[in-house]
């Protein structure tokens, strides 16, 4: 799941990358909105992936 969130973010950042910097002005009111919505999945997927822990093998 954590790799599933950073690979999210990773698209996400590219997209926010083109949209703040207008390159793709259309769409840039889409690429912040992904933005934080993917910017907020990682970091619960960050802090469900330190409560959870290893857990017993």
């Amino acid at each position: 799941m954590l790799g599933w969130a950073l690979t999210f973010l990773v698209v996400a950042l590219i997209a926010g990358l083109l949209g703040f910097t207008s390159i793709a002005g259309s769409a840039m009111g889409v690429a912040q909105i992904l933005f934080y919505v993917f910017i907020a999945l990682f970091l619960i997927s960050a802090v469900m992936h330190l409560v959870r822990g290893r857990g017993v093998r």
